[in-house]
């Protein structure tokens, strides 16, 4: 068990005991309102495009921060994945102090540097400083290092949830700003300057952005190549993971807490005697965007939880040079508890076929909930 995990169990406790006292949950809407996303106008992107250029840097410094007790997969290794595949600059993780860094919900990582080693090495400070959720919002050492690089001018980026790790640390008082669904007002009673910004997975103010759910990162990254290195990069980039158009547009109606949702996680909480441990075979250069992806949807399912097996104990290098330990060591895994092998199509289709794979193995709803989680706009990528 984890951090975020309890968290979201929580969630279905909570629905169990309104059910018994006082039906709540049938005062929840019984869908999510999904709608066409409002268009982005022109001058609203190229400002916000303006509004990310490198800095300080024509080749920029991009560290990714996390603390070491548990910090969310996908939002640290998917920036680091798309960027690094991106070689518009140098891209650097970093944990707040030495040793192995435990992700939620998968992965155990060793980061590339601790912060002060980064300090060391870079007393300027870093172009851009990307924040993904963390098990705490008030990390002592990681607020600290993310003011001191703001000072040095940096932008800061909050990814997810990671803008209350951004919120915490000063740095969104009076700014526009978004986050993921779920923690919308948690982050707006604690920082109740704080200007929301609905329909954007993506806002920009000050030298600091933000985003909505853990699928945002992609777009985020695309936008932060085409700040750095142009449009037609960008769409290379895009082209080359699988995602040929993207931009800041999002359906924030479409993301709430609804009756399917909160019923969906009483009834796979409750299936405790059935959970499932299935396995991935981490193998030396495996992308990480696609790993992430997969491995953190199997992970949120209620249902299952997906680890990683490898024929040795040491950490394995990924397509990007980030060393990951595996969970188990193993030569084979049973088959019908083994996921398929990541890497046979592009990273932005691995989520979509894994909610599949989800959807196949313990039905629709299971896999709607776990897009809800994601913030992923899956009834888009349907149509």
């Amino acid at each position: 068990m984890n951090w975020r995990r309890v968290k979201w169990i929580g969630f279905g406790a909570v629905a169990l005991v309104a059910i018994i006292f006082g039906g709540w949950i049938l005062t929840l809407p019984p869908a999510p309102s999904v709608a066409a996303a409002p268009p982005i106008a022109k001058e609203e992107a190229a400002a916000t495009i303006a509004a990310l250029k490198p800095p300080k840097r024509q080749r920029p410094l991009i560290a990714i921060i996390g603390i070491n007790d548990a910090t969310e997969t996908t939002d640290y290794l998917m920036p680091y994945g798309i960027l690094r595949r991106a070689d518009v600059a140098d891209v650097v993780t970093l944990a707040t102090r030495s040793g192995p860094m435990s992700l939620f919900p998968v992965f155990k990582v060793e980061p590339q540097a601790t912060v002060a080693e980064f300090d060391a090495q870079h007393p300027e400070g870093a172009d851009y400083v990307i924040v993904p959720a963390m098990s705490r919002d008030d990390d002592p050492s990681a607020l600290q290092w993310i003011r001191s690089q703001a000072a040095k001018g940096a932008i800061v980026i909050g990814v997810c949830a990671g803008a209350k790790v951004v919120g915490d640390a000063g740095l969104l008082n009076g700014k526009r700003a978004t986050t993921h669904w779920y923690y919308l007002r948690e982050l707006r009673d604690r920082h109740p300057s704080i200007r929301y910004v609905a329909n954007r997975r993506l806002v920009v103010d000050g030298g600091v952005a933000t985003t909505t759910g853990i699928t945002a990162s992609m777009p985020m990254s695309l936008t932060l190549i085409e700040a750095i290195a142009g449009r037609e990069k960008a769409e290379a980039v895009g082209r080359d993971i699988g995602l040929a158009d993207w931009d800041l547009r999002h359906d924030s109606n479409a993301f709430q807490f609804t009756r399917p949702f909160a019923l969906t996680a009483i009834h796979n909480v409750m299936a405790f005697w059935n959970r499932e441990r299935l396995g991935i075979e981490l193998s030396p250069g495996v992308d990480e965007v696609s790993l992430a992806l997969v491995a953190d949807a199997w992970s949120r399912t209620y249902r299952s939880r997906a680890v990683t097996f490898a024929n040795t104990a040491g950490a394995l290098a990924t397509r990007n040079g980030l060393r990951i330990v595996p969970d188990a060591v193993a030569t084979n895994w049973p088959a019908e508890q083994r996921l398929p092998a990541i890497g046979g199509s592009p990273p932005a289709q691995a989520l979509d076929q894994a909610l599949s794979g989800i959807e196949a193995r313990y039905g629709a709803s299971t896999a709607d909930f776990v897009a809800m989680q994601l913030e992923y706009p899956r009834q888009a990528a349907q149509r």
